[in-house]
């Protein structure tokens, strides 16, 4: 259970860790480097346990139908994400994550490759073992090694969505996406095919914030 809590709260308390640096005042430039190094400790967390996540099959993806499902709903997600900012749907404001101002041109692409990286390969990993392998098993049965990868309840089903969601600021798009991700798991019965669709999703928010400068997205 370890294995797949861990991750995900070292995520939690550096959102915490930033919250409260920007409340005491902390530098913007401070702010921005503890992005790499909260991801380089949930990369260490995912690595130590590698050997645990059973369940995360590579080799689902060479199922093509469904790698193109899987993809084509992180598309949808990304298109409906950018379009679901009214206000009633925003917890508090979206400041975003803007390395605009950071004057060194090595520095800054740095700072923008490891949040790249971060969104698109780490969180997708990182959530979809706590919430798609983990939590929506948990609810079904708290031993949930014992339940099947893609095992449906309403219950777990409805909880995962909604609590997905409200882990992000754009909350009713989140709901929309944990939505989307648990039809990929239902469909696919593959943890890896959810990573997936989640990194296509934030590889082309990702992509999207660079080229138009959004960086409320981030």
């Amino acid at each position: 259970m370890l294995a797949r809590i861990l991750p995900f709260a070292i995520y939690l308390g550096f959102i915490g860790i930033e919250d409260l640096a920007r409340l005491l005042g902390a530098a913007p430039s401070l702010l921005l480097l503890l992005y790499p190094v909260k991801i380089c400790a949930v990369c260490a967390a995912l690595w130590y346990y590698r050997q645990s996540y059973v369940e995360l099959a590579w080799k689902d993806l060479a199922h093509a139908g469904n790698l193109a499902f899987s993809v084509l709903i992180g598309a949808v997600v990304f298109l409906l994400w950018i379009q679901m900012t009214w206000p009633f749907a925003v917890f508090g404001t979206l400041t975003g994550y803007d390395p605009s101002g950071i004057q060194d041109d090595a520095a800054r692409m740095a700072i923008i490759a490891s949040r790249l990286f971060g969104a698109a390969i780490i969180v997708p990993i990182m959530e979809e073992i706590f919430w798609r392998s983990f939590v929506i098993r948990y609810i079904i049965n708290p031993d949930f090694l014992r339940i099947p990868v893609g095992a449906f309840s309403w219950a777990s089903f409805a909880l995962v969505s909604v609590l997905f969601g409200l882990e992000h600021n754009l909350w009713l798009a989140g709901i929309m996406a944990g939505v989307a991700f648990n039809i990929v798991l239902y469909r696919t019965r593959s943890i890896a095919h959810c990573i997936i669709a989640h990194a296509v999703t934030n590889g082309m928010l990702g992509a999207y914030v660079l080229a138009t400068n959004s960086w409320r997205f981030w």
